[in-house]
Parts: structure tokens; sequence; C-alpha cells
């Protein structure tokens, strides 16, 4: 398998000081399965999100993405064989006057097209990052709420989705903690998550945004009535919501509904079978 390749950690939380440099880095590798060389370029982006379902903007440059500018790289090309796992290393020298809080960037790897050994150049390779979530000590603000969460009370297609729409108007990243338990309503079953340890994930919330987060929920019976409890821990807040989930599937509906119309079509025709002999002995009796 040609043009593989990896990159960890795939985000990095730091915390800088101004006037200070802070030293850190990145690591990318070469699949053990890769049968090239793989030859890659390094940048330096912004990092922000548009809308509140969080879609990636790395080309605006704003004042929460000024760490473009601090951040240096110890090397912007490189190559590796397969299996082969190299360091990059990088610093970020923070300003004396740069503004507290929350500060982003993307380092991004992408193939390089350009290596001087076209036969082993890796092609068509989509570009991998770590993002950098930083603050900058001073006054940070930390003010925000979770606003909203979500549960379809009835689901007829598909798997059930749940959200929480969480805002943050503060001027650093905040993280929510989201744990969702899906039980059987009938015999209080645990039927989401099957694993214990995946019941809890975190999701980051930026500054000045809301985020509308959702989760699908993969694994369920088909059929079945659900408690789905689900706890958010945001800011200090751990709000829990229970809601009762009625899981039908469409082909469910349509067999009770021709069941119901087939009894009811047979007592309609008895019905009417009955009266048909009914009146037939009365007319029998007139006749006699």
């Amino acid at each position: 398998m040609a043009n593989q390749f990896s990159v960890s950690p795939m985000s990095q939380r730091i915390e800088l000081k101004s006037g200070e440099t802070y030293n850190g880095s990145i690591l990318v590798a070469n699949s053990i399965e890769s049968t090239e060389d793989f030859y890659f370029k390094i940048s330096v982006s912004p990092y922000n999100v548009e809308g509140v379902e969080y879609t990636p903007d790395f080309l605006t440059m704003t004042d929460r993405s000024r760490i473009v500018d601090w951040i240096e790289l110890d090397t912007k090309t490189g190559r590796l064989e397969p299996n082969e796992v190299k360091e990059i290393h990088f610093s970020i020298k923070v300003p004396e006057d740069a503004p507290s809080g929350g500060q982003y960037a993307m380092i991004g790897v992408s193939s390089d097209n350009t290596a001087t050994n076209s036969n082993t150049a890796v092609k068509d390779v989509f570009e991998m990052a770590s993002l950098i979530f930083a603050t900058v000590d001073g006054e940070t603000r930390h003010d925000g709420r979770i606003l909203d969460m979500q549960v379809p009370g009835f689901v007829a297609s598909g798997n059930p989705v749940i959200s929480t729409t969480l805002t943050n108007n503060g001027n650093v990243h905040e993280t929510a903690t989201i744990a969702i338990t899906v039980k059987n309503h009938i015999t209080g079953e645990t039927v989401y998550p099957k694993d214990a340890e995946n019941m809890a994930f975190e999701t980051i919330v930026m500054p000045e945004t809301t985020r509308l987060f959702t989760r699908e929920l993969n694994g369920l019976p088909a059929l079945g009535i659900f408690e789905v409890v689900q706890n958010v821990d945001y800011l200090d807040v751990d709000l829990s919501s229970s809601t009762i989930m009625v899981i039908c599937p469409i082909w469910f509906i349509v067999l009770v509904v021709a069941t119901i119309a087939s009894v009811i079509s047979m007592v309609c025709y008895g019905r009417h079978l009955k009266h048909k002999k009914a009146a037939k002995n009365t007319a029998s009796d007139f006749s006699d």
C-alpha cells in the first residue's frame, strides 16, 4: 500500500506566556505498509470555525490566529522511508504585547509532489494536520452556557441522533464533557454504549462561538422503547436530561396498519355476511 502517512498528535493544548518561547513538536510517520518513500511539506495556517456546525476555516486571519506569525518550524520539507517516523520541532515566540486568551493555528503536513525524485514522490495524498489550541496568560474570561439538549422522541428510520448546543462568550476555548447512556425502558438493560469506557467524550467550544454538537447512536435495537440519559458537564455546570425514545421502523408500522386493516376488513365482511344471511332468512319467512 502506497501513499499513506499519519500526523500526531492531532491536536495540542498548550499554555503560553507573553515574552517567552514555547518549544513543541509533532510526529510524521510513513506507513509500515507503504511501498514508497514519502516526500512531505509542512505549513502553518490559521484555524477558525464557521457556523454552529464548526466548518473549519484555515484561510482567514483573525485576532485569535495571530499565533501563526509566532510559530517557526525547524524544517518545512522532508522525506520518510516506509515505516519511518520523524519528529518535527517548532517554536512559538510569544510577543510581550500578545493578547491574553485563546490563539489557534494548524500545522499542516501534505505530500510534496515537487520532490526531485518524481518516481518516488507521493501523489494524491490529502493534507493532515495537528491543531494548536493555545492559551496566552493574562486576563481570561470564562463565560458560556448549555443552550439546548435534544433527543428524538420517535425514530422511524435511520440511527437516532442526539444534539447538544453550547455557547462560549469568553476569550478562551472551553471543554465540555458529554455522556450518553441508552437503556431498554422495559428490561433496564444498557444498550448504548456497549463499552462503559466510551460513555463520555469531550468536545472543544471556541471563544465567542456557539457549537451544535451531534452524536449518532449506532448499534441500537431496531425496535423498542428506550430511556436516553444525556449528561453535559460544561463550565462547572453539570446538567442531565432523561427522555423516552421509541424506535419503530416504517416496515413495522406498515405491518401493524396492514394487520389492523385486515382485521377490520374481516370483521366488516363477517358482519356483511351476517346481515346478508339475516336478510335472506327474513325474506324466506315472508315467502312462507
